[in-house]
């Protein structure tokens, strides 16, 4: 993809020169990746992809599909290429032995679908606690160098008044919600990633990402920056079927493959780092005028007596990023360079 789209390929440049990652500890490792088809696994994936293929850095990837030949047509290009790239076949609730030596562990697989999470909650928590029990035995077994869970600023709930939120920040998750599934299974991976530190030494960190987007968004993406994206470039009106109060902060998807990259190697054992750009933070409707600016049509707000009970209660989720910008980190686009670069790449 990097040799078709200039967007993709500046990301990948921009991830390989990124001069706060220790890439050479990276140096003759093998990665085990889950998640890979995912939009995050997919940018991790090609940039280590082009580390490899462009500046010469050697490297395996093993990623886990549940199905090889879409896999296969996901990442043609880098394929073809050559890239160190091989498929193990299954899914969290059934991943195959592996019997290669293993130096890294990235677990991003997960459902990832609001509905799922509602109309399936059960397997989504068996589902996300079965893989995470085999990936941790893995990292135990294998005496991996480094784990890295990649979890979700879903872990700290619905908060409901403004105010920074950094990794010690208290949760407020009701378990007696189904659409609970998804953040309380996520908490309960980041306990068992604590445990398994403190037991057995596995050094596990965690990563707790903001919403991402960017190159490589799907253009059936339901998520709202998503909807926003496809009525503007059709020239019509943004629609809110609410107030748009809530408000949170995003990533772009090349800064959340450097923040991946950053804990895992420079990351403390036992640990959680929130990954956001704080620039971004503002609320729905700021983020619908803002689009609707970039392709001048208008935001059209039709709430309706029903929309309280379509639609969850104004929110809000300012993360501090303190903690793992003191590892070197730091992000690079602002929200409108990430609709830029969302725009230009599904033109």
């Amino acid at each position: 993809m990097w040799m078709e789209n200039p967007i993709f390929r500046e990301d990948m440049e921009s991830i390989a020169s990124a001069d706060f990652i220790p890439w050479e500890k990276l140096s003759g490792k093998t990665l085990f990746i889950t998640g890979a088809t995912g939009l995050i696994g997919f940018n991790l994936i090609s940039a280590l992809a082009y580390k490899n293929l462009e500046q010469k850095v050697p490297l395996k990837i093993l990623a886990l599909v549940r199905d090889e030949a879409k896999a296969k047509e996901r990442f043609a290009e880098i394929v073809f290429a050559g890239a160190p790239l091989k498929f193990i076949v299954g899914d969290l609730e059934h991943i195959p032995q592996v019997d290669e030596d293993i130096d890294f562990i990235i677990h991003g697989g997960s459902p990832t679908a609001s509905r799922y999470f509602v109309e399936h909650p059960v397997e989504t928590i068996r589902m996300n606690l079965t893989g995470a029990t085999t990936l941790l035995e893995m990292a135990r077994e294998k005496q991996v160098e480094s784990f890295l869970f990649l979890s979700s600023m879903e872990v700290y709930g619905s908060l409901h008044r403004e105010e920074k939120v950094d990794e010690n920040h208290e949760s407020f998750v009701n378990t007696m919600n189904p659409r609970s599934s998804y953040p309380e299974a996520k908490r309960m991976i980041e306990a068992m990633c604590a445990s398994y530190t403190a037991q057995y030494m596995v050094p596990a960190k965690i990563i707790r990402l903001t919403q991402t987007f960017g190159a490589g968004v799907r253009k059936e993406d339901n998520r709202v920056y998503a909807q926003f994206m496809r009525q503007a470039l059709a020239g019509e009106d943004i629609v809110l079927f609410t107030q748009g109060g809530t408000k949170h902060s995003y990533l772009y998807t090349a800064d959340a493959v450097t923040a991946i990259l950053t804990v895992l190697l420079n990351g403390e054992n036992g640990e959680a780092y929130n990954a956001a750009n704080e620039e971004t933070y503002c609320s729905i409707k700021e983020m619908a005028e803002l689009v609707a600016r970039m392709k001048d049509v208008g935001v059209v707000v039709k709430t309706s007596s029903e929309s309280s009970k379509l639609y969850p209660a104004e929110s809000f989720m300012n993360l501090s990023t303190e903690k793992i910008c003191k590892l070197g980190w730091y992000p690079k686009l602002t929200l409108e360079g990430m609709y830029e670069c969302l725009i230009k790449t599904m033109k």
